[in-house]
């Protein structure tokens, strides 16, 4: 369980997220979980600099889309992120994405979270 979130941040990774999401189900109530979901959420961010990195051509779109939609679903249940995690997403996102419409909603999306009432990135 250690070795997964190394292995999450690898794009296009899908059976290891299906694995993620069985163990967050299992730890579901537990005080682990919180911890859990910090660690799928820098995960993910680093899994979509990986991804956009490698692919300036937005050739798996389909598999960033649905990165995306993990992580504004990670990020309602996280509060707060790693600054230089964030930091990343956001300036290689708009380096290799900034045409792309799904990118800008959740990039837009998260700031609205992540911002209100002038809360810091980092708990």
């Amino acid at each position: 369980m250690d070795q997964l979130p190394a292995a999450l941040e690898r794009a296009g990774n899908e059976e290891s997220w299906a694995l993620a999401d069985a163990i967050s189900r299992v730890l579901e109530n537990s005080e682990e979980l919180h911890s859990w979901r910090r660690c799928l959420l820098s995960a993910c961010m680093k899994g979509l600099v990986s991804m956009y990195s490698s692919n300036k051509d937005e050739s798996k779109q389909e598999v960033e889309r649905s990165m995306l939609l993990r992580l504004e679903e990670l990020l309602c249940l996280v509060e707060g992120v790693d600054p230089d995690d964030w930091c990343s997403l956001v300036k290689t996102g708009l380096k290799y994405r900034y045409r792309d419409e799904t990118f800008l909603k959740v990039l837009n999306f998260a700031i609205l979270l992540l911002y209100k009432k002038e809360s810091s990135l980092s708990e």
